[in-house]
């Protein structure tokens, strides 16, 4: 992991897209620098219904990152805005003469910015699956009538995991893959297990920090706190990357729903997937099989490939798998917890009457999240929460 190698006073003087681009450039050393800046200006644009992208809200205590404010009112928007483009100039790089076809597992707000993203790019075609009882009757809205000629949407009989695996199985399947090659075609993912989605999330925890330097509410170099609501991992791994590239951030805040598949691997170092799938009100969320997890194990075993694929085996196999005294020893960065479906509830209530600002359920996981956490550890540190979706999508 690069080096965040820029001065913080520097950062605190610039725009999200200036940002961007030292982040990314950071990581995609073989774009070169007209070709990540011309992906940065065509994603970070009008699309957004604000000049700064991703702002930060104060309320109840905390600083609310507002991740909603592209084309699908979702946090995907922030990466999925840009990997059209990434992706579009690295085929061409690469001489990739085959049309990509994009596959991607939704539990709702991926494959809404997805399609949004993909929508008539040239050069590729892209088929989203999503859980057909799973999602919001907004989220459902959304991908169907999305406009674009080379865009398709499959309502799955199952729920994300199901989907997931499939599209994992997929990509897994040399003989489909050795066809697509005699079309004319390709697979390739949006999904965050695509390294062209992570990496434009990183941004926004460094820009959220570097706002509240240039905000005089914290001094350069102060630690924060970063509070994420997550289910498939990937927007907390962001935000780790982040803190390993230099950011200082003390404690990553992982907040789980009543699915607390995440909460239960903080707690005891066992990732146990056998057990009851739980339809919430935070429905993105919703998910058993954490796919982002894995490349933090990754980390754990100390970049071993084998253990790590090990380790994976047993998940899909057994059902579970148990890291070791060591590997959970360096967990100590991580803090987990959930919220119930009337904690949650209580949550939106409570922010709306302290502050009068309304957020949305899976934002809401995080901020009841955070008020479990402060009352246990007592650490007041600036936090920020990151609010990945508009109130008004749920």
């Amino acid at each position: 992991i690069p080096a965040l190698d820029v001065p913080m006073d520097t950062l605190a003087d610039m725009s999200y897209q200036e940002t961007a681009y030292e982040v990314m450039s950071r990581f995609f050393t073989d774009f070169t620098e007209d070709e990540l800046k011309d992906c940065i200006k065509k994603a970070y644009d009008s699309k957004f219904d604000t000049e700064k992208i991703a702002p930060l809200h104060e309320a109840d205590g905390a600083y609310f990152l507002e991740l909603f404010h592209g084309a699908t009112i979702a946090f995907k928007d922030m990466a999925l805005s840009i990997l059209p483009h990434l992706m579009t100039t690295a085929a061409k790089k690469n001489n990739v003469k085959n049309e990509i076809v994009i596959l991607t597992a939704t539990s709702g707000d991926t494959g809404t910015a997805a399609m949004a993203g993909f929508a008539d790019v040239p050069g590729t075609k892209i088929i989203v699956f999503y859980p057909k009882h799973g999602v919001s009757p907004i989220q459902e809205k959304q991908m169907v009538t999305q406009k674009g000629a080379n865009t398709y949407v499959v309502g799955i009989t199952g729920n994300f995991d199901d989907a997931q695996t499939a599209v994992k199985k997929m990509f897994n399947d040399h003989e489909l893959a050795a066809e697509l090659d005699q079309a004319g075609f390709q697979f390739s993912s949006a999904n965050s297990i695509n390294i062209g989605r992570l990496v434009p999330q990183i941004v926004y925890y460094v820009y959220a920090y570097a706002s509240l330097v240039r905000d005089g509410r914290i001094k350069d170099g102060q630690e924060i706190n970063v509070v994420v609501p997550t289910g498939n991992f990937g927007n907390i791994l962001a935000a780790y990357y982040a803190k390993q590239m230099g950011l200082p951030i003390h404690k990553l805040i992982c907040a789980s729903n009543e699915n607390r598949v995440l909460y239960d691997f903080f707690r005891t170092g066992t990732y146990d997937r056998k057990r009851d799938f739980i339809l919430t009100t935070s429905p993105s969320m919703d998910i058993l099989i954490s796919s982002n997890l894995e490349r933090l194990i990754y980390r754990l075993t100390g970049e071993n490939a084998e253990k790590c694929a090990e380790l994976m085996k047993s998940l899909s196999e057994g059902g579970e798998y148990t890291i070791t005294d060591e590997m959970k020893a360096q967990l100590v960065d991580f803090y987990g917890n959930f919220c119930s479906e009337d904690e949650t509830a209580q949550a939106i209530s409570d922010i709306y009457k302290n502050s009068n600002y309304v957020i949305d359920t899976h934002t809401a996981v995080a901020a009841g999240v955070y008020k479990k956490y402060v009352s246990e550890t007592a650490d007041h540190l600036p936090t920020v929460i990151a609010s990945t979706a508009s109130p008004y999508k749920f």
